[in-house]
């Protein structure tokens, strides 16, 4: 009980309303909330070193509610218990109103990017080494894993056929009930590919083992092949791997990859307070771009600006203070700002009709009004 108390105290802290520290422009709270991934994880990691800078440069404690799901991490923010989230890809999924968003209790989310993370690790299929595959064409016929219950994990590895030109009904499917189960698999020659982040266990175990690993060159100059990789999973991007197992500096994989964490807030978010923790990723960044692994990654020289989420309008306007914004980078903006728009009336108004009671008759109807929506206003649903 007593942890409870001290819980809901940090929280009505974390949203009190009185800005209590103000230098070089930083107004933040006495205390802020964040949710982020679990202890172990490189997101937590990041946001503990932000919370030692906060604190050191302005007096600010920050307290970080670990979730182990995305649920877990994003329910504090939609109910406003929370200001901010670290959050994975899920922060897309949350904005599109799709996979686990889409049942009554979710429904599109107002998300709005602070900043992202792009540092040198990828994400992508890992392989096993003694298949002889290069590129993603090379899966035809092969065994490839799916993941029982895990959307956003088995987009990914649809989004890497989806390049070669490839469908699942071009490999040989294998299903597995986890994701650590899938790289035990590659190592037992039970399949040969899952998806992974090229610095997680389960690619080092591959690595390790008698098969070897290998990465799929995405070649950026291949237009066609990120043209369909991008309509299944736009969020991806061309990037030069530099980090993960069998992958160095001097032996990069031409890849992708996409932002970790990406930092959300709601957008009637305080303007300041988003305003103010733009101000210090960006401004602050060598104070603490070597305390954990993967804050290289919010250098301002690797903010995607035309990525696949909103700005908070705090950080258009900040960007635009100094000179790092361009009227392609706010005709983009607007059209995503237009899609969140188009997604919350579209939700509004199924919402505020009969829907169905049963979880996946509720789950098609709304995917078919919400791809409705989105393609009477030119954009394309995406998620079918």
């Amino acid at each position: 009980m007593l942890n409870l108390k001290r819980g809901l105290l940090a929280v009505a802290v974390a949203l009190a309303p009185t800005f209590a520290f103000s230098a070089d422009g930083v107004e933040l709270p006495q205390t802020l909330g964040i949710t982020a991934y679990g202890t172990g994880s490189t997101g937590y990691s990041q946001m503990a070193s932000m919370g030692n800078l906060l604190k050191n440069e302005y007096g600010v404690s920050l307290r970080i509610l670990p979730g182990e799901n995305d649920v877990s991490r994003m329910t504090p923010l939609k109910m406003g218990r929370v200001p901010v989230c670290a959050c994975g890809i899920a922060a897309f999924y949350g904005a599109e109103g799709v996979l686990l968003f889409a049942n009554k209790s979710w429904g599109p989310q107002p998300i709005r990017v602070i900043t992202t993370s792009i540092a040198g690790f990828g994400l992508g299929v890992a392989v096993a080494g003694d298949i002889g595959a290069k590129t993603p064409s090379d899966l035809k016929g092969k065994r490839v894993a799916y993941l029982r219950g895990d959307d956003a994990n088995n987009l990914g590895t649809e989004a890497m056929l989806a390049f070669g030109n490839l469908t699942w009904d071009d490999v040989e499917r294998v299903e597995f009930p986890g994701y650590g189960r899938s790289f035990e698999g590659i190592v037992a020659d039970q399949v040969d590919t899952a998806f992974t982040s090229t610095v997680a266990g389960g690619p080092q175990q591959v690595a390790a083992g008698p098969r070897g690993i290998t990465w799929l060159t995405l070649d950026p100059e291949d237009k066609e092949g990120w043209a369909r990789l991008k309509e299944v999973a736009p969020y991806f991007q061309p990037h030069k791997v530099t980090v993960g197992a069998g992958i160095d500096k001097n032996d990069p994989w031409i890849g992708s990859s996409y932002p970790y964490p990406i930092v959300v807030a709601n957008a009637d978010t305080d303007k300041t307070l988003v305003k103010s923790l733009v101000k210090v990723f960006t401004e602050d960044y060598d104070k603490y771009k070597d305390a954990a692994p993967g804050n290289s990654g919010y250098a301002l020289e690797n903010q995607n600006m035309q990525w696949v989420v909103p700005f908070h309008d705090a950080v258009v306007d900040y960007y635009k203070e100094i000179g790092h914004w361009t009227d392609v980078m706010q005709e983009h903006q607007d059209m995503l700002v237009r899609r969140q728009k188009t997604l919350l009336d579209a939700w509004e108004q199924f919402t505020s009709g009969n829907t169905p009671d049963s979880e996946d008759e509720f789950r098609l109807a709304w995917m078919k009004a919400r791809a409705a929506a989105l393609e009477a206003e030119g954009m394309s649903p995406i998620f079918i």
